[in-house]
Formats: structure tokens, C-alpha cells, sequence
């Protein structure tokens, strides 16, 4: 049984200042990956080398400096690491990042988010399309478990306050809806939905609102898993009460 751990840490080199390395040390995924890394290559591996017993990748915006940026920590070596989707449009933040075992892929993603009056909404619609492309192909190889902060609620039940956000926000208008939608259809499934498909449970609060203190938040942090996997997934969790990001870590428990 493998345990794998998903968190959207928003910035690397402040969490780990925080109980982070106790966290991560308590949770003891197997693999881990993480989005909103915001520092350089070199400086994400010097701050996880903190947490050793890990093969680690580390994918770094090449556009903005201290913006974005993802990562995967392993334990069983891969069989080859790929990063960014080979688009040049979308390959400038350090956005994704595909490892390859011996019968699955697990690929990380930090999905763009739509921006301040939804100012990126059609370069984000772009993105959804030409990610849920990118694994499809992969998907023709062997079975894709994909993770990260997708910046979409899917539904009303994934959002405190669907009504004031419904295509007002970026992370809740209905093109983001349709390309997560599309996702699913293209053979993915939300495990945590699959397991609880009423469950209320967020994984990430606004800062700024003090919205964590209130549970006002949104469920935009996923594992999807092709529905050829699906029947491995033992257990998919929210683990809400880890501090330390914007965001909590959400994990699975997979049979592979």
C-alpha cells in the first residue's frame, strides 16, 4: 500500500520555518508532491534535503522569480522524469511535472489560476485543454494519477460561497467548471468525491478574509486517478489540520 501526499505549500522557504518537517515526518508518504514552491531550483532542494530518504524534482518558474513552481519527493526512484508539457506557451512557470514507474505515471500540476478580474480566463481555458491532452497521451502508455491545486471547485458543495463566486471568481466560473468536467470525462476520477460524495471539506482558506478560522473555503486540490486504478484506492483524505500553508495536504492510499 502506498501512501501518497499532495500539498500546495505557497512558498517553500517559509513552511519549512513552520512544523512542516514534523508534518510531512507524521504523514510519511511514500510520494509527495508539492505546488507554490516560489524559489529557485537550487533553493528548493537545499530546503528539502531537510527531509531525507527522498528522490527529489523540483520544477522552477523560468518567467518570474519567487512565482509558482512545483515539485515531486519519492522514495522509490522513477523510471524517468519529465517536466512541463513540451508547449511553449505553457511551459514558462514550472507548472507540472511527470514521474514514470513501472506501471503508472503520477504527473503534479499547479494549474493557472483565471487572475484578478478573470484577466488569464482564456489563456486558463487554453491550459485546461492542452493539459487534459497531455494526459490523454500519457494515459495511452500506461495509467495516470494526476495531483495538485487544479485552482477550480468543481461544484457548489466544493465552495462556502458558491452563489457570491459563481462567474465572478477566478476558480469558480463556469469555463473552469467545463474544463474540469471535461478531465473527468476524458477518464479521471476525483477520488475524495468518488469516497464522499457529500462530504463538505475544503483544502484551502483566503489569508487575507481570516477564512481558515471560519472554514470559509474551496476545494480545489486534488487526486485524480484513471478509473482503471480506481479499485486500488483504499482511502482519499483531507488532511485539514496541518497548518503552515494557505492550503492543507490531501492524499491517497493506493494498492499499487
Amino acid at each position: 500500500m502506498k501512501h501518497f501526499v499532495n500539498w500546495n505549500v505557497n512558498g517553500i522557504r517559509s513552511i519549512i520555518k513552520k512544523d512542516f518537517l514534523k508534518d510531512v515526518q507524521q504523514m510519511d508518504p511514500d510520494i509527495l508532491c508539492f505546488q507554490e514552491t516560489k524559489a529557485a531550483v537550487e533553493e528548493v532542494r537545499s530546503a528539502l534535503e531537510l527531509l531525507p530518504g527522498y528522490h527529489v524534482y523540483v520544477n522552477s518558474s523560468k518567467a518570474r522569480k519567487g512565482y509558482s513552481g512545483t515539485a515531486i519527493l519519492t522514495k522509490e526512484e522513477p523510471m524517468q522524469v519529465s517536466y512541463d508539457m513540451g508547449l511553449e506557451e505553457h511551459d514558462q512557470e514550472g507548472r507540472v511535472i511527470a514521474a514514470e514507474f513501472a506501471t503508472y505515471f503520477v504527473v503534479t500540476v499547479y494549474t493557472p489560476n483565471s487572475g484578478e478580474g478573470l484577466a488569464r480566463l482564456d489563456y486558463r481555458e487554453r491550459w485546461d485543454k492542452e493539459f487534459t491532452e497531455y494526459l490523454q497521451w500519457l494515459s495511452r502508455r500506461k495509467p495516470v494519477i494526476v495531483c495538485g491545486d487544479l485552482n477550480v471547485a468543481h461544484q457548489a458543495i466544493d465552495i462556502a460561497r458558491a452563489k457570491e463566486n459563481y462567474n465572478k471568481s477566478a476558480g469558480y466560473t463556469q469555463r473552469e467548471i467545463d474544463g474540469f468536467t471535461r478531465l473527468l470525462e476524458a477518464g479521471f476520477v476525483d477520488t475524495f468525491r468518488r469516497f464522499y460524495p457529500e462530504q463538505v471539506k475544503y483544502t484551502y482558506w483566503d489569508y487575507v478574509t481570516k477564512a481558515r478560522e471560519k472554514n470559509v473555503g474551496w476545494r480545489i486540490d486534488y487526486f485524480l486517478v484513471a478509473e482503471s486504478l480506481m479499485d486500488k484506492v483504499k482511502e482519499a483524505a483531507i488532511y485539514n489540520e496541518y497548518l503552515g500553508s494557505d492550503h492543507c495536504p490531501v492524499g491517497i492510499r493506493i494498492d499499487l
